[in-house]
C-alpha cells in the first residue's frame, strides 16, 4: 500500500465512521478498485487510523470530556456489552469479517431501517437528552449489533439513543462519544497484535509508520468535518438519504461480487 492509497483510505474512514453508512463497505469497494492486497499491515492499518477519528471527537468535544467522572462512568457502562460480547465471540465475528455477502446485505437491511427511522421514532412529548445509566446500557447493546459487519456502530447506537427518546443530535453525540473507548480498544488491540507477531520488526517498520501516521491525520482532518457536516445535516433532514445510499452501497457490492470481481475485506 502507497501514500496515495494510504489517503484514500483514511478519507474514506473519516468521512464513515460516524455516519451511519458503513465503513466496512466502503473499505471493500475502494482497496477493491485500487488493487490494495490484504496482508497484515493493511488489516492493522485499516484499524489504526480509527485513532485520528477518535481524537476529531475529542477535540470537537472536549469541554465534554472535563464534565464529570459520571461521564466517563456512563460510557464505560455503554461500553461494556460490545466488550464482553466482543470479546466472547471474536472467531464468529472474525468469520463474518471474511464474508463480502454478510456486509452487503447488512448493508441492505440497515438501509431499509433507515428509511422509516424518522417516522418510528417521532417523539417530541417526554423527549429527554440526559443520558441516564440505563439509558446508556441499552446504547451499548445496541452497539454490539454493530458487531455484524455492514451494519455500521454509528447507526445502531444513535438509533439505540432515539429509541430512549433522545433528540437526533444528543444520540449522535453520544454516539460520538462512545466511539472513543470502543476504537480505542480495538485499535489497541489490534496493534498489539501486530506488534506482538512482529510487524513493527520489518525492514519496512520506518515507511510503513509514515504511511499510518499520515493516514491518522488524514481521518483526523477529515473526521472533524464530517462531524460538523452530519450533525447539522441529521437535526435537519433526517436518516432517509443515509437509508437509500446504503442500499446502493449494498446493491454495488452485490452486483461486483456476482459479476466476479475480488471483492476482499481488508
Amino acid at each position: 500500500m502507497d501514500f496515495f492509497q494510504a489517503v484514500i483510505l483514511a478519507i474514506i474512514e473519516g468521512i464513515t465512521e460516524y455516519l451511519p453508512v458503513s465503513s466496512t463497505g466502503h473499505m471493500i469497494i475502494a482497496s477493491s478498485i485500487m488493487g490494495i492486497a490484504s496482508n497484515e499491515f493493511v488489516k492493522m492499518f485499516t484499524v489504526a487510523i480509527q485513532f485520528g477519528a477518535i481524537l476529531s471527537v475529542i477535540v470537537l468535544y472536549w469541554k465534554r470530556f472535563f464534565q464529570s467522572l459520571d461521564f466517563y462512568f456512563k460510557l464505560f457502562v455503554a461500553f461494556i456489552p460490545a466488550a464482553v460480547l466482543g470479546f466472547l465471540l471474536n472467531d464468529y465475528i472474525d468469520a463474518m469479517l471474511e464474508n463480502v455477502i454478510v456486509v452487503a446485505v447488512s448493508l441492505l437491511l440497515g438501509g431499509i431501517v433507515l428509511l422509516f427511522i424518522d417516522k418510528l421514532f417521532t417523539h417530541k412529548e417526554n423527549q429527554s437528552d440526559e443520558v441516564t445509566y440505563p439509558k446508556a446500557l441499552t446504547i451499548g447493546f445496541f452497539q454490539v449489533i454493530a458487531m455484524i459487519p455492514g451494519v455500521s456502530r454509528s447507526a445502531a447506537t444513535i438509533i439505540g439513543g432515539l429509541s430512549q427518546k433522545m433528540s437526533r443530535k444528543a444520540a449522535a453525540e453520544f454516539s460520538f462519544f462512545l466511539a472513543v473507548p470502543t476504537m480505542f480498544a480495538a485499535t489497541a488491540y489490534k496493534m498489539l497484535k501486530y506488534y506482538l507477531d512482529g510487524g513493527f520488526s520489518s525492514e519496512a517498520t520506518s515507511s510503513n509508520l509514515m504511511v499510518l501516521l499520515v493516514g491518522n491525520v488524514v481521518a483526523f482532518i477529515v473526521a472533524m468535518i464530517a462531524i460538523k457536516g452530519f450533525i447539522s445535516f441529521l437535526t435537519k433532514n433526517g436518516f432517509k438519504v443515509f437509508g437509500w445510499y446504503r442500499i446502493v452501497v449494498g446493491l454495488i457490492i452485490l452486483v461486483l461480487h456476482f459479476m466476479g470481481y475480488n471483492l476482499q475485506i481488508i
